[in-house]
């Protein structure tokens, strides 16, 4: 997936096709939205805690707030989310975000000259000018793939031109990782396919046999019965839900439901050589990085899903003592820049959503997303380095492929082309809420040169769409955790430039030399050794730090 969040559904695909499966066989439309849940929600947020005061490997947010901060002022910073689209109405988000003063809203006028029409909260780089918007893109490899197939038809390595060596090496490349994920992608669906009709099944047959109508792991645990196959169902179940997460049997199915979806939709969409949604509706030229103004103003989007989460985990509301509170608060804003589709982002959208909130005011720049591909990574960097000019910090997710980035492929990447590291991005790779082997995440990328810190990523609560909350995990949550300890440094010490908040945020991590399994296999490895920083980001000495280096 192109944007950093795991989803528990892809625990289940390997799952659903073990023992569980063996022991149990003897939707596009969004649900809807239920209402704010009333109170204090916080107490959810592990990540909020100490690892001092509380042993947990959090931020330390809470008693920075309470013992260092509490007599200090704040000045406004914006905070650009580039993501899939944010839920402006959210109750914990829809007064942290940011308003553009130059523009009135729903003139249908750019009353600012900025190129952009009615950009109040910020830009959609996915969307048509008749308001239209894109929700599935290929991924960069399908795109890659395409092209070359149609560039390159008869042509071989001993045949091709000198000046399209390059381009025929990146084609061969895409085109083996095409065939090996076009074959995976067939496998999982069909997998998923055959598994959601006789699980449902069992499910039913269950809810019947023991007379209910909520399956639940203490229901399933105190059911007992005397028929031998219905007890090894259970058992599968239970396990399933144990490995998932799902509350219930009806939240697995759910979930096995959506991992169907996700499948179907991989092979429909993100491999599927002749899908091409922008050609259609956004009308741009997609070669052409130099294009600037095109989309709409529609920020929110078809799926607000991820970026909703990542808003919160930066600024949610930290006074209406309802629902979460973001790591930052007033007058931290948030942008929206949508510019991540549910497929591959691609280069011109990622430079022009960098170009975008640098020119409004943005000081700190978030990017839960990435590729394994980047055909027009040059413009990328320079938008890296146009931020770098204008003093913003970008802070990126390191991705959830558990890769090794010393050796494995990753963009946005951390270094420029000619192997320089950017001086004004943080890579962030996702920890666990237990300092032990599991203090990486499993799924995690990490590299002792191209991940800069760790920073929570495993079941971070946040906003998510229609005003509810939820868990989500991924180094897409562990980046606005970092992003948000940024902005609270130069909220409260606004003199600091993007090099030194990253450098505050390296030094001040909490080192830790845990024997840790490497993320994705079994081998104990030092976790000081997974990063440049060998730590976790730690806000309460991030502030301390932050105030000697302003005295």
């Amino acid at each position: 997936m192109t944007i950093y969040s795991f989803r528990r559904w892809s625990l289940a695909v390997a799952l659903f096709t073990g023992p569980a499966l063996a022991q149990a066989q003897s939707a596009n439309a969004p649900t809807p939205p239920a209402p704010a849940p009333a109170g204090d929600l916080s107490a959810a947020q592990w990540y909020l805690k100490d690892p001092q005061l509380d042993n947990v490997p959090g931020v330390g947010a809470t008693r920075t707030y309470q013992e260092l901060l509490k007599n200090l002022i704040p000045t406004a910073v914006v905070v650009a989310v580039i993501d899939s689209g944010i839920d402006t109405t959210h109750v914990d988000l829809k007064k942290v975000l940011w308003t553009n003063p130059r523009e009135i809203p729903g003139n249908g006028i750019d009353d600012d000259k900025n190129g952009y029409v009615d950009d109040v909260h910020g830009w959609n780089f996915l969307g048509g000018a008749d308001g239209r918007n894109i929700n599935a893109e290929t991924l960069e490899m399908t795109r890659i793939v395409a092209a070359g197939r149609q560039r390159f038809k008869g042509v071989s390595a001993k045949t091709v031109k000198p000046a399209d060596k390059a381009d025929f090496a990146l084609y061969q490349k895409a085109e083996k990782v095409y065939k090996e994920n076009l074959k995976e992608a067939m496998e999982g669906n069909q997998q998923m396919e055959s598994m959601t009709g006789p699980i449902t099944e069992m499910v039913a047959n269950m809810k019947q046999a023991f007379g209910t109508d909520k399956l639940d792991t203490t229901a399933l645990k105190n059911a007992h019965p005397d028929d031998a196959s219905l007890r090894r169902a259970v058992a599968g179940i239970l396990e399933m839900m144990r490995q998932t997460k799902a509350a219930d049997a009806d939240e697995l199915l759910k979930q096995l439901n959506e991992g169907a979806k996700q499948e179907r939709s991989t092979l429909d969409n993100s491999l599927n050589l002749n899908f091409n949604a922008r050609a259609e509706i956004v009308k741009d030229n997609p070669d052409d990085v130099n294009q600037r103004t095109y989309g709409n103003n529609d920020v929110q989007g078809p799926d607000p899903l991820h970026g909703t989460h990542v808003a919160g985990i930066i600024a949610a509301s930290r006074t209406n003592s309802l629902g979460i509170q973001g790591l930052a608060g007033d007058p931290v804003r948030i942008m929206a820049v949508r510019a991540v589709p549910d497929g591959d982002e691609r280069d011109k959208d990622v430079a022009n959503a960098i170009r975008y909130a640098v020119d409004n005011g943005a000081q700190i720049i978030n990017m839960s997303f990435g590729k394994e591909f980047s055909p027009q990574r040059a413009a990328v960097e320079a938008a890296y380095k146009y931020a770098a000019q204008k003093g913003v910090l970008l802070v990126h997710a390191a991705g959830n492929e558990n890769s090794n980035l010393d050796v494995a492929d990753n963009y946005p990447a951390s270094f420029y082309l000619n192997n320089t590291p950017v001086p004004n991005l943080l890579t962030v790779g996702a920890s666990g809420p237990v300092d032990n082997a599991h203090l990486p995440a499993d799924f995690s990328n990490y590299s002792h040169k191209g991940v800069d810190v760790f920073a929570p990523g495993m079941g971070i609560y946040s906003t998510l769409p229609g005003s509810t909350y939820g868990n989500e995990s991924g180094t897409s949550m562990a980046s606005p955790v970092t992003a948000g300890v940024a902005a609270v440094l130069k909220s409260y010490f606004p003199k600091l430039t993007a090099t030194d908040l990253k450098r505050i945020i390296m030094q001040s991590a909490q080192v830790h030399h845990t024997k840790v399994q490497t993320p994705g296999g079994e081998k104990l490895v030092d976790f000081s050794t997974l990063s440049v920083s060998g730590g976790v980001v730690d806000m309460y000495e991030a502030v301390k730090l932050a105030q000697k280096a302003t005295l």
